[in-house]
């Protein structure tokens, strides 16, 4: 399995992340928006850091109660098993941290497991693990021939997407043998908006992908995934509000070679190994 530090291109070959992401923001880096990437344990942390960064925004890696809440956007990563991420963000005390910030409507976006674990439940092995049931459905392995799913794929997206705007046709790099494959919600209201579901098809179809006000995930891996990656996190980014309320945070921790904490990375994702079985 590739490393954390790179990625591929829609021909299979390996390229370096910042191939991968493209070139950095430009402007004052007080105009970005502040991103916070959960530092719970999980590994392949640096190349969503950078691809963040190369979108525009300004990124810090942290657990820190305060950083979590103030930040004006929280990216969930996650590679391995269902149980070992809810683990590690119950660990971590950050299941009640993601719940605040949606219930003041603040922005959060998972990738990978990142978006399974959003989820009510999932089963490996015969095993079930609650997850954090912000969305109705049941993570599983997948209904496919070969697992697991590890390639470039397009996507259905639905109508009035802002993640995939302009990059509706688009593919996408995904890596995981599990998912979700049915989609049980039912809007309990006539004048409640719901989730806006995109889709991909690896021997039977699963969820790709999902908006629901505050709260976006996906499958796969925008870090990982060229160009439209990219311009899907710039579509994120866009949406984010700018507080600056961890300004002062991001400025004290740039070391003398001018590089912020994210881009040195916290001690637990020092060897920023994916490990596992790819989710």
């Amino acid at each position: 399995m590739r490393g954390a530090e790179e990625g591929v291109n829609p021909e299979g070959k390996t390229i370096p992340v910042p191939e991968t992401v493209g070139a950095g923001p430009s402007g004052s880096q007080h105009e970005a928006p502040v991103v916070v990437v959960l530092d719970y344990g999980a590994g392949n942390i640096r190349s969503a850091v950078r691809a963040l960064e190369a979108a525009g925004a300004r990124v810090l890696l942290s657990r820190e109660k305060q950083h979590v809440l103030d930040a004006d956007g929280l990216v969930v990563p996650g590679v391995g098993a269902f149980r070992a991420v809810v683990e590690g963000l119950r660990d971590v005390g950050a299941v009640p941290l993601i719940e605040r910030r949606l219930m003041g409507g603040r922005p959060v976006l998972g990738i990978c497991v990142g978006l399974q674990v959003l989820f009510e439940r999932g089963v490996e092995h015969g095993d079930e693990t609650e997850g954090l049931g912000q969305w109705p459905g049941v993570v599983e392995r997948l209904e496919a021939p070969v697992v697991p799913h590890m390639g470039w794929n397009t996507v259905e997206t639905p109508e009035g997407t802002e993640l995939f705007k302009g990059i509706e046709g688009e593919r996408f790099y995904f890596v995981h043998s599990y998912g979700v494959q049915h989609w049980p919600f039912e809007a309990g209201s006539a004048h409640m908006l719901p989730p806006q579901v995109t889709w991909a098809e690896h021997g039977a179809r699963f969820i790709a992908a999902v908006e629901n006000g505050p709260l976006s995930a996906t499958q796969f891996h925008p870090e990982k995934s060229g160009e439209a990656g990219l311009s899907l996190l710039r579509n994120w980014i866009a949406t984010l509000p700018r507080t600056g309320r961890l300004d002062e945070v991001l400025d004290a921790r740039h070391d003398d070679d001018g590089l912020t904490e994210a881009a040195q990375v916290a001690p637990s994702q020092a060897a920023d190994e994916s490990g596992g079985d790819p989710r």
